[in-house]
């Protein structure tokens, strides 16, 4: 059986998004089609909404209005200078900040680096994070990249690039989440745990 082609499109659209594969592509479009037509139009008018009024900080890169000299955080005057925090992509902000232990200033890479997928240092936003380095106002850099293949070696090459500076170079530490039993810890957390242990 052959679905109609709009179905088709959608399906192909939706499948594009990052986590989304065939099979939920397809659970989408049917369940976007069962809704009233009201409802789809408004998750339409919100996506181009988002895509019009949305813009990257000319800073750190993270997400902001249109038309604002900069996002919340570098706007923020409360906020440490002295600290900048280099994070792969605008969600990782929303995350550190829900934790509430990180008050300084941050700087998104938008990916991480993989050579084999084609993405370089000028593929992402290296070059700027680098020119925001010459600034005498930053003593710490805090690389907060994820624990991929690809998110390491993001995390190796820039600390080797930050650290032939005056910079002092941190990773934040990957362990056990509060509440959780060692048994159930798989082996790379429990290694990490152990080897980034801190005294009481």
């Amino acid at each position: 059986m052959r679905y109609p082609t709009a179905l088709v499109a959608l399906i192909r659209e939706l499948g594009r998004l990052p986590g989304i594969g065939p099979k939920s592509a397809q659970r989408l479009a049917f369940y976007l089609f069962d809704q009233p037509e009201h409802d789809v139009r408004r998750l339409a008018d919100a996506i181009r909404d988002a895509k019009a009024s949305l813009d990257r900080c000319p800073v750190c890169y993270n997400v902001m209005t249109r038309g604002e000299p900069s996002c919340a955080v570098c706007s923020d005057r409360q906020r440490d200078r002295s600290l900048l925090c280099v994070v792969e992509q605008p969600a990782d902000v929303l995350a550190i900040e829900r934790s509430g232990e990180y008050q300084g200033l941050y700087h998104v890479l938008h990916g991480a680096l993989s050579p084999m997928n084609g993405i370089g240092p000028d593929q992402l936003t290296i070059p700027a994070l680098m020119a925001r380095l010459d600034s005498d106002t930053i003593h710490e850099v805090i690389l907060a990249t994820s624990t991929t293949v690809e998110g390491e070696a993001t995390a190796m090459y820039l600390a080797k690039q930050v650290g032939e500076g005056r910079v002092e170079v941190s990773r934040i530490a990957y362990g056990l989440p509060m509440g959780g039993d060692l048994e159930y810890a798989d082996e790379v957390t429990l290694g990490r745990a152990i080897s980034h242990r801190r005294p009481l």
